[in-house]
């Protein structure tokens, strides 16, 4: 009977030990991502101050820790790069980083440029971190397709029309 006693003991143990290891589980590593383009600013594109800033790019934490975006970069197709520099992006928060010019704040960074950034038929905006590692990308117009391999099917599907915002 002992040992049917300890058996028993043993197999409780077993089963008790992953729940015990599941306790102890590495910390969730901070997820960033693209949540939402504006790549076509609405009304006239007069490469203004105002209609360049109503074309942006949106990065949400998805975890409650603070992510640190110094040396991250946001990048075009044809290469065109903005660099994060001193700023941390707030646990469950969301940034909108603008094409033009303005002040930067925790919610709102801007890219000081003089022209559009994001083609409005067909482009990508990739993320990257900053040791140059593929973080997220979201991609747009005739060639591209939803899930096409990169960041992958999470900001939603199907074709959007001109001017759309992708989310």
């Amino acid at each position: 009977m002992s040992s049917a006693a300890l058996a028993a003991a043993a197999i409780v143990g077993a089963v008790a030990l992953p729940a015990s290891a599941a306790d102890h589980a590495r910390p969730q590593r901070p997820k960033v991502e693209i949540s939402a383009v504006q790549y076509d600013a609405p009304g006239r594109e007069d490469r203004s101050r105002r209609s360049l800033n109503k074309e942006w790019v949106e990065l949400t934490n998805t975890t409650r820790r603070t992510v640190n975006l110094d040396g991250w970069t946001l990048r075009n197709e044809h290469g065109d790069t903005y660099t994060f520099h001193h700023y941390r992006l707030e646990g469950r928060a969301t940034v909108r980083i603008h094409t033009g010019y303005g002040h930067d704040t925790d919610s709102d960074l801007y890219q000081d440029r003089n022209d559009q950034v994001w083609d409005n038929y067909s482009d990508t905006a990739t993320l990257r971190n900053d040791h140059d590692r593929f973080i997220d990308d979201e991609s747009w117009g005739g060639r591209h397709h939803r899930g096409g391999g990169h960041g992958g099917g999470h900001h939603g599907g199907g074709e959007h029309r001109h001017g759309d915002i992708r989310h």
